[in-house]
């Protein structure tokens, strides 16, 4: 590859929440070098497109008040041709927001009032539960389910359902979804947008992973389905994932609808917080570069390669633990219930063992999803292979 995805960068002790925060009550023993492998954030070394488009912006030698450039604009415009297809984009569709969440919460607070329910899907993005909870407005959630193969899916008649039981007017949708890792397909977007519509349902996409999609599948905007779902969805999206760029703040929504798009930005407005950083716009311009897209296109085949030695390791070593492998993200969703049961092991403390070994994941139940565990697989091979082989021998026992 001509980009560097081996190397192992140690970032303890440089601002990294992922490096230098356990999120357990317990911390590796003696002599086992932890392991970040819990919140979503890459350890691989950043884009050097990014970085270079950020060095020649650091020459210059003032960093006053800024607008965003017509560049920032086409950018936006042209990646999302690119990579999704999107025909039609204009500058006055495209705004920005200080991070998905806080376009979420700004769409949250513009069209539901506190103690309001809003549909979401479990396993829950734990950034939603916040968001959501923290404004005073209820969750309800829809489980997906497995099928025969272990795909997760929605559960259509449960969502009409709730909606209808609840007098629900807002879904926050997860495009592709996280943790789970489905990238839906278009049938499955034209039904879920078909009851959206019959409902009266607003609907809120969250699609920061649409450009981690492995091989063999598609991210498809969810505005792109019909034309009633261009109208009634409004779309998040940042480099963030992608890149690895959230220390820096950077996102923007696509609102095709006037009178929705007017309202989160009012609503956006009122803080007088949600304006960016200079340095972010130039890494935006760096990461939707022809260069910051050839990165991403190794980045994903390397991140793909992750998913197949984890889940074949995982069936071949912890017999039932449930995995699907991930179409999208860098995320694995590991569903611990029946090996739990089957030795009799509580998924806390099956936790706290991974850890004990040096293997900082993350707790799924925080998710909304009994005795499960997330683990981020964005990280050299080496590591990966190193974390597996200790899960083997100090939890999975």
């Amino acid at each position: 590859m001509k980009y560097d995805f081996e190397t192992v960068v140690d970032r303890r002790g440089h601002d990294s929440v992922a490096a230098d925060v356990v999120p357990f009550d317990v911390k590796p023993d003696e002599g086992f070098e932890p392991i970040p492998m819990w919140i979503a954030d890459m350890a691989f070394p950043l884009a050097p497109p990014v970085r270079e488009a950020m060095r020649r912006r650091l020459e210059e030698p003032c960093f006053g008040y800024y607008g965003f450039p017509e560049a920032y604009y086409d950018a936006i415009r042209s990646w999302q041709r690119r990579r999704n297809g999107v025909e039609g984009l204009e500058k006055e569709h495209i705004g920005y927001e200080n991070g998905v969440l806080g376009g979420v919460a700004s769409a949250v607070q513009a069209f539901t009032v506190p103690g309001e329910k809003i549909l979401v899907h479990s396993p829950t993005y734990i950034g939603f539960t916040h968001a959501v909870e923290t404004l005073g407005r209820v969750l309800v959630h829809s489980p997906l389910v497995r099928d025969a193969e272990g795909i997760w899916r929605m559960d259509y008649a449960d969502m009409d359902a709730k909606i209808r039981e609840h007098g629900i007017h807002l879904v926050i949708f997860c495009s592709p979804h996280n943790p789970s890792g489905r990238v839906w397909e278009r049938e499955e977007l034209e039904r879920a947008t078909e009851l959206f519509r019959d409902n009266g349902c607003l609907v809120i996409s969250d699609e920061i992973w649409s450009d981690i999609v492995m091989p063999g599948y598609r991210h498809i905007p969810t505005q792109s389905v019909s034309a009633d779902a261009r109208e009634r969805t409004m779309a998040f999206y940042a480099p963030s994932k992608t890149f690895s760029l959230a220390g820096l703040v950077g996102s923007y929504h696509v609102i095709y609808n006037k009178y929705l798009r007017e309202r989160v930005e009012r609503q956006s407005a009122l803080s007088h917080y949600n304006s960016g950083c200079v340095l972010s716009m130039y890494a935006l311009l760096g990461a939707f570069s022809p260069e910051g897209e050839e990165w991403a296109e190794e980045m994903i085949r390397t991140i793909d390669g992750n998913f197949a030695y984890a889940c074949g390791f995982i069936a071949a070593n912890f017999p039932g633990v449930r995995v699907m492998r991930p179409q999208g993200t860098y995320m694995l969703f590991l569903d611990c219930r029946d090996w739990c049961a089957a030795h009799g092991v509580p998924i806390g403390e099956l936790q706290r063992r991974g850890v004990r070994a040096g293997v900082i994941w993350q707790n799924g139940e925080d998710f909304v999803w009994p005795e499960s565990i997330r683990m981020n697989l964005a990280l050299p091979l080496s590591q990966l292979r190193e974390a597996m082989e200790r899960l083997k021998e100090y939890a999975f026992v």
